[in-house]
């Protein structure tokens, strides 16, 4: 596992030059050592309490996830539902900042909304058929003062949906395995 220690700090706000600047290296870098771009990064939860609740860290802050009320929580614990689309919010608009910013469009606000469909027949097992997890996703971005043509709106969204990690894996999932230790 390779870990990419923060070993400078960058002035903010990042504009064109500076962004380009610190991606060069990890670029040419990549191009050089490929294998020095597969990153392996780690979620971890506790699920230490009593509670019907999995405690995960962030890096910012602990976060204790919990039952959505429509599956019997009480509401007091995050849903793990509502934390995919947050992580996908994120995503996007890191990407979409981060692509402006290299396209060199002042994109200086705005909102990310993500909003996703689920049917909890599927999640506590009262239809077998019904799918389990999001039917629908949709992600809506509303830029706020940014005069971009037409042609510049369809690149930043291309871009931004090709880039953003998140929307890639939620469109092709990855083989994953479970175990139970």
């Amino acid at each position: 596992m390779v870990r990419h220690p923060v070993d400078k700090i960058y002035p903010r706000p990042v504009d064109t030059q500076t962004l380009r600047g610190i991606q060069a290296p990890l670029k040419q870098q990549y191009r050089d050592q490929p294998d020095s771009a597969v990153i392996t990064l780690l979620a971890e939860g506790s699920l230490d309490g009593a509670d019907v609740t999995c405690s995960v860290q962030t890096g910012r802050a602990l976060v204790e996830a919990g039952l959505h009320p429509a599956s019997g929580g009480d509401g007091a614990a995050a849903c793990s539902g509502d934390m995919l689309l947050q992580a996908l919010v994120a995503c996007a608009g890191v990407t979409l900042r981060a692509v402006a910013t290299s396209m060199g469009l002042d994109v200086s606000g705005g909102t990310v909304h993500a909003e996703g469909d689920l049917d909890f027949r599927g999640t506590l097992g009262v239809d077998k058929q019904t799918l389990v997890g999001f039917s629908d996703i949709r992600l809506r971005f509303d830029l706020a003062g940014a005069d971009l043509d037409d042609d510049q709106r369809a690149a930043l969204l291309e871009l931004t949906e090709r880039y953003c990690v998140v929307l890639q894996t939620l469109r092709t999932p990855p083989t994953t395995t479970a175990t139970l230790a």
